[in-house]
C-alpha cells in the first residue's frame, strides 16, 4: 500500500512537471512567423502612437501585465470587463487603481492586428499585452529584449481570484520573497521587477502610513529620507484626496532606468515595500549592484520579466483567442 502510494505521488508529480514544462516550452521568439508575420511592427506602432498621447500608457500597461500574470498566470484575463453576474478581476480593489491607458493600448493593439485579414483570430491578447509592455519599457528608455510568444487568453475572469495575489505597499521582504517564489521568480528577480516603480505614479493614500502616525516613537517612518517625507507631506496633506497621485520616482519618474535603486540608497522608496529592499541585509548587495551598474540591472529585468511572462501560460483546452480583449468568447 505504500508502496502504490509513493508511486501515485510520483506520477502525479510527474504529470505536474510535465504540464508545466509544456505551458512553458511552447512560448518562443517568433510564434507568429508565419500565420501573422508583421505583428510585433503592428504592436509597435500602435504603442507608439499612444506614448505620444499620454506618457501615462508606460506605467499602466508594465502595471497590466504584471497585475495579470500574478493572479492568474500571463492570460489577460485582467482586461475582461465585468458583466451584470459576474465581477471581473479588474475590478477588485486592488485592481481599481489601474490606469485605462493599459487597457486601451491592449484593445487598439488588438484592433490593429485583427484589421489585417491573415491575422484575424490569430493573435491572443495575452500575447498583445506581452508585447505592448516589452515596447513601452524600450520606449521610456529602458532595455529592449526579445519576447516570447504563444500563449492563450483565459476562459475566466474573477474579481474573488486576485484574493491575496498581488504584493501589497507594506510587505517586508519575506512577504514579498513568498508571493514571488510562489510564481515561481527568486527575491534577485523580484527585485529587478521592482524597479518598474522607477515611471509612473501612485495614490496618497497607498503610502500616507508612512508619513503621519507612523508609530508610537514617530509621525514618520525613520527609514524615510527627512526632506523627502516633508515633500511628500506637503504634496499629500491629511485631508487630501487619497487618490492624488504623486510620482513613484522623484528624480527620473518619466524614464526607465535604475535611478530607482539610486532613490532607496538615500530614503527615497515610496513604498515600505520599495525601501525595505535597501535596509534589509539581504537584498541590499542587489540594491547597491544595480545603482552603480545599470547595464547589470537591464540585464538581470531582461531575464525577470521574461520569466513572469512564462508564470501560468494557458495552452491546449485551457485558453483561446478572444475575439474582443474585454469579453470571454
Amino acid at each position: 500500500m505504500g508502496r502504490f502510494h509513493l508511486l501515485s505521488v510520483w506520477a502525479l508529480s510527474l504529470c505536474f512537471c510535465l504540464s508545466s514544462y509544456t505551458a512553458t516550452a511552447q512560448l518562443r521568439q517568433n510564434y507568429y512567423a508565419n500565420t501573422c508575420p508583421n505583428v510585433e511592427t503592428i504592436v509597435r506602432n500602435v504603442v507608439r502612437t499612444k506614448f505620444q498621447q499620454t506618457f501615462v500608457t508606460v506605467p499602466a500597461t508594465i502595471r497590466l501585465f504584471f497585475h495579470d500574470c500574478f493572479v492568474q498566470g500571463c492570460d489577460a484575463s485582467v482586461v475582461i470587463a465585468s458583466t451584470g453576474t459576474n465581477k471581473a478581476e479588474k475590478d477588485h480593489p486592488d485592481n481599481l487603481s489601474l490606469a485605462g491607458d493599459g487597457f486601451d493600448t491592449v484593445i487598439k493593439a488588438k484592433a490593429a492586428v485583427d484589421s489585417v485579414p491573415a491575422c484575424k483570430n490569430k493573435v491572443s491578447c495575452a500575447d498583445i499585452l506581452a508585447m505592448a509592455t516589452r515596447d513601452v519599457i524600450a520606449l521610456s528608455g529602458g532595455p529592449s529584449y526579445a519576447v516570447e510568444l504563444g500563449r492563450l487568453d483565459g476562459l475566466s475572469s474573477t474579481a474573488a481570484s486576485v484574493n491575496g495575489k498581488l504584493p501589497q505597499p507594506t510587505f517586508n521582504l519575506n512577504q514579498l520573497n513568498s508571493m514571488f517564489a510562489a510564481n515561481g521568480l527568486s527575491q534577485t528577480d523580484m527585485i529587478a521587477l521592482s524597479a518598474a516603480h522607477t515611471v509612473g505614479f501612485s495614490h496618497c493614500g497607498k503610502f500616507a502610513n508612512r508619513i503621519y502616525n507612523f508609530s508610537v516613537q514617530s509621525s514618520v517612518d525613520p527609514t524615510l529620507d527627512k526632506t523627502y517625507a516633508g515633500q511628500l507631506q506637503s504634496m499629500c496633506p491629511r485631508s487630501v484626496d487619497p487618490r492624488i497621485a504623486i510620482n513613484m520616482d522623484p528624480n527620473t519618474p518619466n524614464t526607465f532606468d535604475n535611478m530607482y535603486f539610486k532613490n532607496l540608497q538615500q530614503g527615497k522608496g515610496l513604498f515600505t515595500s520599495d525601501q525595505v529592499l535597501f535596509t534589509d541585509r539581504r537584498s541590499k548587495p542587489t540594491v547597491n549592484t544595480w545603482a552603480n551598474n545599470s547595464p547589470a540591472f537591464q540585464k538581470a529585468f531582461i531575464s525577470a520579466i521574461t520569466k513572469m511572462g512564462r508564470v501560468g501560460v494557458k495552452t491546449g483546452r485551457n485558453g483561446n483567442i478572444r475575439r474582443d480583449c474585454g469579453v470571454l468568447n
